[in-house]
């Protein structure tokens, strides 16, 4: 097993599932509310794509920049973007966001698994 320098912990759990319940109902609400669908049509695929943007934002964070010893963020190039590229073709050929994901994840498991890659 590999010691790593941060020691992980499952404290901040119940902090997220706290965060999803508080989060979720403001989500549905276009889904409960009657007459979303007369919005003007802009308006709606603005609410659509706003969830997909916010997690496209968090997850090129996450790829492009890591945090040293120190905590100070430096830019990152790495297997982590092939993985997203892969992603992004899948979705755009095949407009299956679900089968992008799987891909993604598994490239970069079976490349940390072989010892390509590394955690960032």
């Amino acid at each position: 097993m590999t010691d790593y320098p941060f020691a992980m912990s499952t404290a901040l759990v119940p902090l997220a599932i706290f965060m999803g319940l508080a989060t979720y109902p403001w989500r549905a609400v276009p889904l409960l509310t009657p007459g979303m669908h007369r919005l003007p049509a802009l308006v709606q695929d603005y609410l659509r794509l706003v969830g997909p943007a916010v997690l496209a934002a968090l997850a090129a964070v996450d790829t492009m920049v890591v945090l040293d010893a120190q905590r100070h963020a430096s830019f990152h190039v790495g297997f982590e973007w092939l993985a997203v590229g892969s992603c992004i073709a899948i979705v755009a050929v095949r407009r299956n966001l679900l089968l992008g994901l799987i891909v993604a994840a598994g490239l970069m498991a079976i490349l940390r698994a072989t010892g390509t890659a590394g955690l960032p």
